[in-house]
């Protein structure tokens, strides 16, 4: 006979099928109280602290005192290793048997000195597998060790997750026993919570929604949660949903395990080294119970911190590389800032990382790999298409708070025309939980319907690390292809991009940059770290440029190539994407500073190593007096200028002319800078409307110099109670532009620092240096797309012309800028308070420059202007007062700059020089030469040679052609 049937309310079924699976709710009868069975106290618990991070081998000859559940252990930064000693109950056998362990903080399992499971609690990871099933003849009695960071997933900040870190925080520790797990009860949760997700995220309107929802009730009523016997029949009960699959057209999601794991933010850069191992090890952990799981992973420095502090699990990461499932991807040393970092620092991301990954890995990656980084230069594609990358993967651009961006599959175009296949996840995360909703909305957001029919889902805990979980897999075999959902398999990159290609032909096209409208203060954030970075960018340039002379000179030299590559990686390392923007925590800064002190020092001293290899016989070796200055110009140009002393006289007029009427040049204003919540990162629009120029004079002007080569004056201004800017304003005799060597005592908070220039000038368009090239962004906000970027970045210049005249403004160490109407606008400082109080606090110096020309800003020379603004000339006392005049390279178009001379990587006779077409003209030039060059190639920004394209060596020297903003490298052999 059949059981009466009753009425089924949707509200009171769907609350009763989550109440039989929650945690907080009736957990003495529902189906979550029995994931655990039998519980052990452990024999014993000990610990010790230390503020430092030490290896393993040290800690545990380190003293331990008896600890206890409910002790609490710190302070933030510190590290308190456990040592736990446990004996599993004989009558455990056969048992899944695991350790449970919930704490505060980030901890990682060490079971016979090597690292086997993270444990952190945000991350969900609480347990780790002592046993599948106790065997009789496996150890009952042993010791592990349980390494804990006293800082949590996000760093430890107090009160909110950006907010300083708390210097005092405690970690307690919370539970600490063993526990017979419930394998079939995790199971059958799994299924619930699969059917459960189903009825919610489906809706009314589905009727595939009412059928799972019916399917649960009936679940909970076939389940007696403490008669194990009725688990199968209700097992097969879900089973009927699961196996109803779905038609051919269904939407296809490529599930990547992923681990987004900042090299550094929230917490400095040595915690980051423990947080790939956490995570990774995990990663190893599940890959041994789960075939199918595949991991992609970024970033070649967190592979190298993992080889050389954790050798063992790296040996396990690259068995598993070789099965294909744990996949390096990428390219890049780091997952760099995508706007600030220069050109050259671009291709050496690229070099250094895709050199890492064929070494170590057998293979170079094909993808370009930058979840979340803050906007995205139009120069990355051909940088990519140049270092055997032809697809893109990103997410961040969903984080726009005013467009949405119109695809999520479609080439993306740079300045060059070079292309690369992108897709931005439709989930808009890089941080899945494997999810029913979060699929759902993969497939639905996908905005090319109807053109591509596969989208990429990448599932794990990111940002703090942690990575995936044996849930999340669970969750996703389960929608494998089930109907009312769509298909979700296991994928990697390869595999997904490769079907990504079969439906190319209907792919739309982006040309030029993609703007993040948001996160645009990191332009400005943190200007020390901005200025270290464009000085190091600087110094390496100048230390290879000398560096290459020298190894063609002398065959004694030795290019220091180690060296090298070892400051590279420093500066790249300091380039991550919450590192240069800014947005990272004091310590970090610190670090960062630190760095970029190393460079400095090391550069110096490869410098004049150099140099005296040069120039030895010129340069004094004893008491003697130096009668000249040797002069060298690491730019591939003379360093005379086209101004007379006359003409310089008339400078400062024709600056005053190009202003605009009855308005004040170089006029210091400040705002209020309250973002909604992204502090360090965000600069709002409203910041506009509280704009305050700075007029109180502090020191009235003076002169410091009063004409012949140099004239300049000198002002101070008070900029509030506790913040004071002194300027020099410098005009020199043989330079078109007037400097503004310019000091700032700054002591705000959450104020903006910029200075304005309006112009005498019209025009719809303002031009911005880029990597490698330049673009244009309107000058008006006639629609949302263009007010959106009233704050942008640029880098050693910008420019405002009409035709026939025009004004660059010209920098040395600053990113953000904007140019609205006529007002030409360069920012200089800002005064976050988080996720760092001191940032930008403290004294700044900086340079920029005003530069008013006739003709277009090319045919005026500012490119080469800005360069000779950014690279000083090196002087050097000599002995002798004739000095000779040598050229080592020079260009004959002034379109062409040769922006790297260096050693090559594989042959050590020789160099590689890297050029590109700087105007946006097609364009034939001769590179000449007076070093001793044998052979010339073409080669990719890898360094790989071209065998087809041998270029001859004419008495010109090479002859080069270029297309717009084309960048171009060429191998140069040396005769021995």
């Amino acid at each position: 006979m059949a059981g009466s049937q009753v009425l089924k309310r949707r509200r009171t079924a769907l609350e009763r099928a989550e109440k039989f699976l929650s945690e907080s709710c009736f957990p003495d009868c529902n189906l979550r109280g029995r994931l655990f069975g039998d519980t052990c106290p452990l024999v014993s618990l000990s610990c010790f602290q230390t503020p430092q991070r030490i290896p393993h081998d040290e800690a545990v000859r380190q003293e331990f005192r008896p600890t206890k559940v409910g002790d609490s252990f710190g302070p933030t930064w510190w590290t308190c290793w456990f040592k736990v000693e446990l004996s599993i109950p004989r009558e455990w056998a056969g048992k899944e048997v695991h350790l449970l362990w919930e704490s505060d903080g980030e901890g990682m399992v060490w079971r016979d000195a090597q690292p086997v499971q993270g444990l952190t609690k945000e991350g969900e990871k609480t347990s780790y597998i002592l046993t599948d099933g106790l065997k009789e003849a496996e150890p009952h009695s042993l010791t592990v060790y349980v390494e804990v960071a006293c800082n949590g997933l996000f760093g430890a900040g107090k009160g909110s997750l950006i907010a300083p870190p708390d210097p005092d925080k405690k970690f307690t520790l919370n539970k600490a026993e063993l526990v017979v797990f419930n394998r079939d009860v995790h199971e059958l949760l799994v299924d619930f919570e699969i059917l459960v997700d189903m009825a919610k995220v489906l809706g009314e309107e589905n009727q595939r929604s009412f059928q799972t929802l019916y399917v649960a009730n009936q679940m909970v009523n076939l389940l007696d949660v403490t008669d194990s016997c009725t688990f199968p029949a209700v097992r097969h009960l879900a089973s009927s949903i699961f196996s109803q699959k779905n038609g051919e057209s269904q939407h296809t999601i490529h599930a990547m395990g992923h681990c987004h794991i900042d090299s550094a933010w929230l917490w400095p850069y040595e915690e980051s080294i423990r947080k790939c191992a956490r995570s990774w090890v995990t990663v190893i952990r599940l890959m041994e119970k789960n075939p199918e799981f595949t991991f992609v992973c970024s970033q070649a420095q967190q592979f190298e911190w993992v080889r050389n502090w954790y050798p063992g699990l790296y040996a396990q990461i690259q068995d598993y590389a070789k099965e294909g499932r744990f996949i390096p991807v990428g390219g890049t040393w780091v997952e760099m800032d995508g706007n600030l970092p220069s050109g050259e620092s671009m291709v050496r991301q690229f070099l250094q990382g895709q050199r890492f990954f064929q070494q170590q890995f057998g293979k170079l990656c094909s993808e370009f790999w930058l979840p979340d980084t803050f906007g995205y230069s139009a120069q990355l594609p051909q940088l990519m298409r140049g270092c055997g990358i032809r697809w893109f993967l990103t997410q961040k651009l969903s984080w726009s708070l005013v467009n949405t961006f119109p695809h999520s599959t479609f080439f993306w175009e740079g300045i060059d025309g070079s292309q690369v296949l992108t897709h931005f996840p439709p989930g808009n995360s890089y941080a899945l939980k494997g999810r029913v909703e979060e699929m759902l909305k993969t497939m639905n957001n996908n905005r090319d319907k109807g053109r591509v029919n596969h989208s990429a889902a990448l599932f794990g805990f990111g940002d703090g690390g942690g990575g995936p979980t044996q849930k999340m897999l669970d969750r996703l075999k389960r929608m494998s292809d089930t109907d009312g959902l769509p298909r979700v398999q296991m994928s990697t990159p390869d595999r997904f991009f490769s079907m990504l290609e079969k439906e190319k032909t209907q792919l739309f096209t982006w040309i030029g940059e993609l703007f993040l409208e948001l996160h645009n203060g990191t332009y400005t954030t943190q200007a020390q770290i901005k200025k270290g970075n464009r000085e190091c960018e600087r110094i390496l340039h100048d230390a290879e440029v000398l560096s290459s002379f020298a190894l063609t000179q002398k065959n004694t030299f030795q290019y220091p190539s180690i060296k090298l590559q070892h400051l590279w990686r420093l500066l790249l390392l300091n380039q991550f994407h919450d590192v240069l923007p800014g947005s990272c925590i004091q310590l970090v800064v610190e670090d960062a500073m630190r760095y970029y002190a190393e460079i400095r020092s090391m550069c110096g001293l490869l410098i004049k190593d150099a140099v005296r290899s040069l120039f030895g016989e010129l340069l004094p070796t004893g008491p003697e007096t130096a009668e000249s200055l040797l002069v060298l110009n690491t730019l591939p140009w003379e360093r005379t200028e086209v101004i007379s002393r006359t003409g310089a006289k008339t400078l400062g007029a024709i600056v005053l002319e190009s202003v605009q009427d009855g308005h004040c040049a170089n006029q210091f204003v400040i705002f209020d800078d309250v973002p909604l919540y992204w502090d360090a990162w965000d600069v709002m629009d409203y910041h506009l409307e509280t704009r305050k120029p700075i007029t109180t004079l502090l020191k009235p002007l003076e002169i410091v110099l009063a004409g012949g080569l140099r004239g300049s004056v000198k002002f101070s201004l008070q900029i509030s109670e506790w913040s004071v800017i002194t300027q020099e304003v410098i005009l020199d005799a043989m330079c078109p532009y007037l400097r503004f060597l310019t000091q700032v005592d700054w002591n705000e908070a959450h104020r903006f620092l910029k200075v304005e220039f309006p112009l005498q000038v019209r025009s719809m368009n303002a031009t911005y240096e880029i990597q490698f090239g330049h673009l244009q962004r309107p000058t008006h906000w006639n629609t949302s797309w263009d007010w959106a970027r009233f704050e942008v970045w640029s880098h050693k210049w910008m420019d405002l012309s009409e035709h026939g005249f025009g004004v660059a403004l010209l920098n040395d160490c600053k990113y953000g800028a904007s140019v609205h109407k006529n007002v030409m606008s360069l920012s200089l400082l800002r005064a976050p308070k988080s996720p760092d109080p001191t940032a930008d606090i403290g004294p700044h110096e900086f340079t920029y420059a005003v530069m008013p020309h006739r003709g277009s800003f090319q045919e005026a020379g500012v490119i080469r202007y800005a360069y000779n603004l950014n690279f000083p000339l090196h002087t050097v006392p000599a002995v002798s007062a004739q000095c000779p005049a040598w050229s080592a390279f020079s260009v004959h178009s002034p379109a062409v700059v040769l922006e790297t001379v260096k050693q090559a990587e594989d042959r050590l006779d020789g160099l590689v020089v890297r050029l590109y077409e700087s105007h946006g003209s097609t364009v034939v030039t001769w590179l000449q030469t007076s070093l001793p060059v044998k052979e010339a190639i073409s080669c990719d920004l890898l360094e790989r040679p071209d065998p087809s394209s041998h270029l001859p060596l004419e008495e010109h020297g090479l002859k080069l052609s270029f297309t717009p903003f084309q960048v171009r490298s060429v191998l140069l052999i040396l005769r021995q």
